[in-house]
Formats: C-alpha cells, structure tokens, sequence
C-alpha cells in the first residue's frame, strides 16, 4: 500500500526504526554519577557514541543524571528506565549553538537537550523522565521582555533569549520518541523540523511545574511530513499540538511544507489551544488529520489557526474529527493577524548594530505573497460544552475561506460568535445550543449553508 493509501486510511507510512536497535546489545553509561548534581554530559554522550559503532542501546542504572546537550547517532537506541532522570543542565554554555530553525527562521541557535540532528534510525523510548528544568530561562526570557516591550521589540524576544530546547529532530528520518516523561522544557518540548518519517507516542509533558514557561510548546511539526503523532497528554504554557512551517520572507525562501501527519488520541490540559496550524504558515500544510482530542479548561481554544499577513503559504486539505472540548472560551477561530507585536518585526530608527536574523525577519514581504490562503477543511464529530463562543473566524474579503464542511457539531456556548470572510462553506447535523438562541453571525460571506 502506497503513502497516499495509507493517509487516506488515517494512517502515515511511517517506516520503523531498524530492527538492529531493538535487538542490539545495551551498554550502560560508565563513569556518570546520578546525584542530580554532577554534570554528566562526556560520559553519556561517549556511551552514545560507542553504541553507534555496532546499533546498541544506551541505558542508565537509576538515577538524576544532570547534562548538558546529548547528540544520538544513526542506530542509536537512548533507553530511560523507570527511575531514570536526565535534567538539563541550567548552564547556557553546555548546549553549543549550532544551525538549526527556530520559530520559523533558521539561525544558529543553541542545541536542545537531546538532538536527533541529521541522523537515520533512532530511538528514544522507556518510562523515565527528560526534565529540562527550564525556570532559569523563563526567568530570563522575561527579564528581557522587560527591557524589549518598551522598545518595539516584542518580536526579536523569542530569538534573542536563547532557550534550549528539550528535544530536537533536525534534518532526520526514522526517528521513534515513546514513553519518556518530558518536564519543563526551557523552550519548545518536542521540535520536529525538516524531518520524515517519525513516530511521536505515549509521551506525558508537563511543562508547567514551578512556574509557567513561556513559549513551552508541546510538539511542533515544522516542514516534515510522514509524522504519526498518538497519546500524547500534555499542559504546557502554548501551543500544545502544532503545525508549523516557515516565517515570513525566510520561510518563504525555504519553502518546505507540512504534509502527511497524523494526531490522534490525545489530552489536552492545558495549553494555549488544542490543536493549531500555524503562526509560521509559510511554506503551507496539506493533508493534515486530527482525531480524537480530548481539550480541557483552562485551554482557551479548540481549534485554532493563525497567521499575519506576511506569513503567506497556502493551508488546505485538513480533517478534523472526533473531539471534545471541555469550558473552552472558542470552539473554532481562524485569526490571520495574530499577535501584531510578534508577528510584524521592524527594527526600532536608528539601530544599526543588529542580529543578521534581524534584518532576514524585516525582509519585506509583497502583499500577494504574504497572505495566507485557507481551503477544503473537514470538521466533524465535535462536541463543546460549557464554551463562551461557538466561532470566532475572519480572513480577508477578497481572499475568503473556502470549502469548510462542518458535519455532526453539538456545540453548547454562550454565543454563536460570528463567521466572516467565509466562501461555500456547508453545516450538516450542527446544533448550536446558545443562551439567546440565536446562531452565528455570518457575515461578508456567501454559499454558507446549514447553519
């Protein structure tokens, strides 16, 4: 059966790691010592790199093991036992900068905790913990937007602070994350990008312990395709579950979309929404399925995408089935202007001596390009309960969105909230059940019908 057969079926033709791995002799870490306090970064990345030589598992007797940035090998299998800890070092000097992508723009950047960069066949699996034990650099992000906001510099925040990562798939193919617990990531948890055929199961995040870390996604899929996303549960202080791929004039350069994906079966705790497309929508998603999330309060949104209008890119062919949103604020938004300070990098009169990256994200966008362009999205089989607004969507009034069918939707909120922008979009079965009784507000629209 063929990728495209296997999508259709809701699955991804994800290829399985080597067998090589599983069967492959462990080798136990030498030499590290799992005080929690003694850095421990040469002698498990030297067990890492011996079992490159033959495909063998690298494993650790019970412990904390503090490190900085780890690198598996192709062949490499990284197993945590139960009891087994590894916390990130809080010392930015023991994850080197390397070039990566970072919130849509390459860049050279800090590595994560563990990288699986430009590698084929690795796994990381058990039921121990990754604890990035990131409040350091949340304190430090924030003391610099203290110091940026009153500038106009909201958008260079995110890469200025330099945050590593818990987890980074770079460049990479045949790649399996199963089991471990992943704590308080710096920055982003999981970072997907340039990368096919991975697997991302069964993983528990829990990013808000001991404070609320800024910009601590859950998993982020960035210009990859052929990923299979399952059981996760996640409470994060962001997106939870993200698509992503490129910003603004680099994005664009790039170029390289987001396709063949699958998320299924997940919790959401808490998080800036349940499941997202975007901001960084430039080089496109196509043949995206969601199914089976489960969205609790104090998550504001359920279904989310977001752009600005110069992100660009074109989003179309996404199925959305099967969830369940607990005391969501919004059931469905689409807002293509999200976050103007973020999202509209200018550089302040009168700085000269800037970041390269800064110039590359004031890179004018033409306003044909910098638009993004939503069509042919499937959403069915919701139920909301206890929601203050049914939808919240607007784009722009000669770029409308297009073909959106809504199927079987028992949508109990507050208000029906308002549709704009909209272009042949269908209801079937849909129930909004609002306390004025009246149904959304569709305006600067035409061919909607059913609601």
């Amino acid at each position: 059966m063929d990728r495209r057969a296997l999508f259709q079926l809701g699955l991804v033709a994800v290829s399985a790691p080597s067998l090589a791995l599983a069967a492959g002799k462990a080798i136990f870490v030498t030499g590290a010592v799992g005080d929690g306090k003694t850095l421990n970064t040469k002698a498990i990345q030297a067990a890492i790199d011996e079992a490159a030589k033959t495909g063998a598992t690298v494993a650790l007797k019970p412990g904390v093991y503090l490190t900085g940035a780890l690198f598996l090998k192709s062949g490499v299998t990284l197993r945590l036992d139960k009891g087994v800890t590894l916390r990130g070092s809080q010392n930015l000097a023991d994850y080197p900068e390397l070039p990566t992508r970072v919130a849509g723009i390459e860049l050279t950047w800090p590595a994560a905790l563990i990288n699986v960069y430009r590698q084929k066949n690795v796994r990381i699996v058990g039921d121990g913990t990754i604890d990035g034990d990131g409040k350091v650099f949340w304190d430090s992000y924030w003391a610099l937007r203290r110091k940026y906001d009153p500038k106009g510099l909201r958008w260079a925040a995110d890469y200025d602070c330099k945050r590593p990562r818990l987890i980074q798939v770079f460049d990479s193919e045949q790649v399996e994350l199963a089991g471990p617990r992943l704590r308080r990531a710096g920055f982003w948890t999981v970072h997907v990008c340039y990368s096919h055929d991975v697997h991302i199961a069964d993983i528990e995040i829990r990013n808000n312990e001991g404070g609320r870390g800024p910009s601590t996604d859950g998993v982020d899929i960035d210009s990859s395709h052929d990923v299979l996303v399952e059981r996760i549960d996640v409470t994060c202080n962001d997106d939870a579950l993200c698509l992503k791929a490129g910003r603004d004039a680099d994005g664009l350069r790039v170029a390289r979309p987001t396709y063949n994906v699958v998320i299924r079966d997940c919790v959401v705790r808490d998080a800036s929404a349940g499941i997202t497309f975007g901001s960084e929508t430039s080089g496109g998603f196509h043949d995206i399925k969601v199914s089976g999330l489960k969205v609790h309060h104090p998550t504001p949104v359920g279904i989310l995408f977001k752009s600005a209008h110069t992100r660009g890119g074109a989003v179309s062919n996404i199925d959305i089935a099967d969830l369940r949103l607990q005391d969501v604020f919004t059931v469905f938004r689409v807002n293509l202007n999200w976050n103007p300070t973020y999202s509209y990098a200018e550089i302040p009169a009168g700085m000269t001596d800037v970041p390269p990256y800064w110039k590359v994200m004031t890179q004018p966008v033409p306003p044909e390009k910098g638009r993004c362009r939503l069509s042919d999205v499937r959403v069915k089989d919701i139920k909301a309960i206890g929601a203050k607004t049914a939808f919240e969507v607007a784009a722009f009034p000669d770029l409308p969105l297009e073909r959106f069918s809504f199927d079987n939707l028992d949508l109990d909120s507050q208000t029906g909230g308002r549709i704009a922008n909209a272009r042949d979009w269908r209801f079937t079965r849909t129930k909004v059940d609002t306390l004025d009784g009246k149904p959304p507000e569709v305006t600067a629209s035409s061919g909607v019908t059913g609601l």
